[in-house]
């Protein structure tokens, strides 16, 4: 049996010495490789757009031009199949996180993380999933909940999901993972891979990360529940 293709990296950040530890640590792993480096958002797109890699390490502040207007330019470049970026950033400000995630990330995570943490991180973004980093999340919510509670038009095709799948978005909102909301709705995890493919398809969402802020957004889920 063949094994799975290896995870292709990009790294892109302007302080050297962190852009060669990080590196080092991926092309270390097995099943992940390092297949350029970037030590600003310009030298970035050209990059990634030679070696179109399954993952971009991405830092936030860099000269030339930063990290979220790499990211969009990036996601903007008609790449298939399109990156999924994840930021790395020593700043822990909400700002950033919103910035990122605006501008296409797929996650986020401060460089303090642990080796383990982040090697787990690309692999994990690698399969489709989205990350933010631990506490982050929770400050995502009460942010869009406490100082962006505004009139948002509830997309028309939030009516084509079926109650089953409405209640996968639900879930989805809630931060269960399959595995959480495959127990949650007693249907198996094949089975709830499936609603939340077609729940995003069909709400024209990039990810999970895009489904949690809908559903505050429209409020299908609330702070506390």
């Amino acid at each position: 049996m063949s094994s799975a293709p290896a995870v292709r990296a990009v790294v892109v950040d302007d302080q050297a010495m962190i852009r060669a530890g990080f590196s080092a640590l991926l092309d270390a792993q097995p099943g992940v490789e390092v297949v350029g480096q970037a030590a600003d958002g310009e030298e970035a797109v050209e990059v990634v757009t030679a070696t179109t890699p399954d993952v971009v390490l991405m830092d936030v502040r860099m000269p030339v031009l930063d990290g979220l207007e790499a990211t969009r330019r990036i996601l903007a470049a008609g790449l298939d199949p399109a990156p999924r970026v994840l930021v790395l950033t020593t700043f822990d400000v909400d700002d950033y996180v919103f910035s990122a995630l605006q501008a296409g990330a797929s996650g986020f995570l401060l460089k303090d993380a642990t080796p383990e943490v982040l090697v787990d991180s690309v692999r994990a973004v690698a399969r489709g999933d989205s990350l933010l980093a631990p506490g982050i999340t929770r400050r995502l919510i009460e942010h869009f909940v406490s100082t962006r509670r505004r009139a948002v038009d509830v997309p028309a095709a939030l009516a084509d999901l079926t109650p089953r799948e409405r209640e996968v978005l639900v879930c989805i909102a809630r931060g269960l993972s399959n595995q959480e909301i495959a127990a949650e709705l007693f249907i198996a995890e094949q089975t709830t891979k499936t609603h939340v493919s077609r729940v995003l398809t069909k709400l024209g969402l990039r990810d999970r990360v895009q489904a949690v802020v809908l559903g505050y957004e429209i409020g299908l889920v609330s702070p506390g529940r």
